[in-house]
């Protein structure tokens, strides 16, 4: 996963008070993503941000832990959960590799808007399966740049130059199907939401 706890917390309050960007595709990538959860499941949301994904799932779960590398984005996670009263949810600030190490295996393992910030894809696939009972699944949405036009890669390199963009992996939507694949999943859906072409929800089970 990206160590670039730095950038993220420099960005926090700005990602905290940005709107949805496509509030239709949102709100069906909850619907689903609810229909596949169960009120006696344990949950781990990996890459969390400001928790209002997780927050919002919550009520639909026995209990979640949501992590995010940036303790500015679990700071203010953390106000907002005591602002709605959440008592399921627990945000963490940690990597990939220590989130939920201790507590699993989960039912079900959340990544969205995640995957494609993570610049050793395999080894982070390999983490989550571990942190998945057998049976249960893993829920992501990931942003696939290759399927957009190449112009916009020139510009993601400027914006990393001067700090304003983290790392993010150029991957199509085959690429990251296979690569999940690989990491010992079986595949059950894998589908775009209205207005979202590029961004690919893909819901996989962990044998």
């Amino acid at each position: 996963m990206s160590t670039d706890a730095a950038f993220w917390d420099k960005v926090a309050a700005k990602y905290a008070a940005r709107k949805v960007g496509n509030p239709t595709a949102y709100e069906e990538t909850l619907a689903e993503t609810i229909a596949h959860l169960g009120a006696n499941d344990r949950v781990l949301e990996l890459g969390c941000g400001t928790g209002t994904t997780a927050l919002k799932l919550a009520p639909h779960v026995k209990s979640m832990v949501a992590s995010d590398i940036s303790t500015e984005m679990i700071a203010i996670a953390e106000q907002k959960r005591q602002a709605e009263g959440a008592e399921n949810v627990r945000f963490v600030a940690a990597g990939l590799a220590e989130a939920g190490a201790d507590e699993g295996p989960f039912d079900t393992v959340l990544a969205f808007n995640l995957l494609h910030l993570i610049a050793d894809l395999d080894e982070a696939l390999a983490t989550i399966h571990e942190r998945i009972r057998p049976g249960g699944l893993f829920i992501s949405k990931s942003g696939c740049i290759g399927e957009m036009n190449v112009l916009f890669r020139p510009l993601i390199r400027a914006m990393q130059l001067i700090g304003r963009a983290p790392y993010v992996r150029i991957m199509k939507k085959p690429e990251l199907e296979a690569a999940i694949i690989g990491a010992g999943f079986v595949l059950e859906q894998s589908r775009c939401f209205t207005g979202a072409p590029e961004s690919l929800y893909i819901v996989a089970r962990r044998p």
